[in-house]
């Protein structure tokens, strides 16, 4: 039907509505402005690239600071802006919590990343914090009480210590030990038996989450009633049932509780293998074997049970390559050393670069951020 002059001219109007719509501008866009494509890659993507060998091997050292009290000791400047991935403070470093506190700042301020601070604070005859806390209850003595009255306890002293500025809490002992208070692990286990240590340090690796800081379970798999590490090689002759078994039932309720860090023995089990756990990849094995996916850190490797039979540096390469995480050292003036050694480890082929970058995932992993800023899958 043909259209009217009435509808015609409508019509125009209408066309001509839409192309000064079209045409126009919004208040705030630019004259001339061109609109972007509506297909097509917005952005141009690049390749991923790890980063530098050096920097990721200094992320996963945690190490001391000597008898540094203040951030600008030439120790305490060196470790924390060589890009360490911790420190580790013990009682020379801690006077009082103002200073403590400050001393923890200023560590954060000279590192090139997020720095875990660490403590070993389980209580009682263990407590680099006594300056701050005064006299704690040893793990037996709290072991009498109710798993809430241990959570409780130790989630009002971990919101101390998260306050003063600390992340990791080298704490609880998942140990066994009946035996006299004074021994190696003696009154620092909650009780007797793997299954009522375990269950009781539970407790207290909950009640420091909640508080916001990181529990680290030690000493894996279960050094109970031995000897001192500290005072040289440890050996422990039992059928391999019997070291899973206790493994199992002693970590179990804290590794089901969300456990995040554990720390390796330096006993050796010959059912496991030759070497001490914290070297021995069979012990990283067992540990993963029951469901692990958090940080595993190395007791300290510079103490006799390894240090009279390696040095430092080969140490810590051998626990790396035997599955850790993160090496431990109180020795701080090797924190260089020690990173180099990793880098040449992995440049000659003794350490698999991608176990490096699995254990600097797990490191970036618990630090809350995101793998791929230092690592590429």
């Amino acid at each position: 039907m043909p259209f009217s002059s009435t509808t015609l001219g409508r019509t125009l109007l209408v066309v001509l509505a839409l192309v000064v719509a079209a045409c126009g501008t919004s208040d705030d866009a630019e004259e001339g402005a061109v609109s972007p494509p509506t297909s097509g890659p917005a952005t141009t993507s690049r390749p991923c690239r790890s980063a530098p060998l050096e920097a990721r091997a200094a992320s996963v050292l945690v190490v001391g600071i000597g008898n540094a009290t203040t951030a600008d000791d030439p120790l305490a400047a060196e470790v924390s802006t060589l890009g360490v991935g911790g420190v580790v403070l013990l009682g020379p470093n801690v006077v009082d919590a103002t200073q403590t506190r400050a001393l923890i700042e200023g560590l954060r301020r000279q590192s090139p990343q997020r720095l875990l601070v660490s403590v070993d604070e389980e209580g009682g005859r263990v407590s680099r914090l006594r300056p701050i806390l005064g006299p704690t209850p040893s793990a037996r003595a709290l072991g009498r009480q109710s798993p809430p009255e241990i959570t409780a306890v130790a989630a009002e002293r971990g919101t101390t210590l998260g306050d003063l500025g600390f992340d990791l809490i080298l704490a609880p002992v998942v140990d066994a030990d009946g035996g006299a208070a004074n021994a190696a692990i003696g009154d620092r286990s909650f009780a007797a038996t793997p299954a009522g240590a375990g269950s009781l340090a539970a407790a207290f690796a909950e009640g420091l989450h909640r508080s916001g800081v990181t529990a680290v379970a030690k000493h894996f798999p279960g050094q109970g009633e031995l000897a001192d590490s500290h005072d040289g090689p440890v050996v422990f002759d039992a059928p391999l049932d019997d070291v899973e078994a206790a493994a199992a039932i002693g970590f179990g309720p804290v590794l089901d509780g969300g456990a995040q860090a554990v720390m390796m023995s330096h006993v050796t089990f010959p059912a496991l293998g030759p070497l001490p756990a914290s070297l021995e990849p069979a012990a990283y094995r067992l540990l993963r074997s029951l469901g692990f996916e958090g940080v595993a850190v190395t007791d300290a490797v510079n103490m006799s049970a390894l240090s009279t039979q390696w040095s430092l540096l080969e140490a810590a390469v051998m626990a790396l390559a035997a599955g850790g995480d993160m090496v431990l050292a109180t020795a701080g003036d090797q924190a260089k050393a020690m990173r180099d050694a990793l880098v040449a480890a992995v440049e000659k082929g003794r350490l698999p670069e991608a176990r490096l970058d699995e254990a600097v995932g797990r490191v970036l992993t618990l630090r809350g951020e995101d793998p791929a800023t230092m690592i590429c899958a």
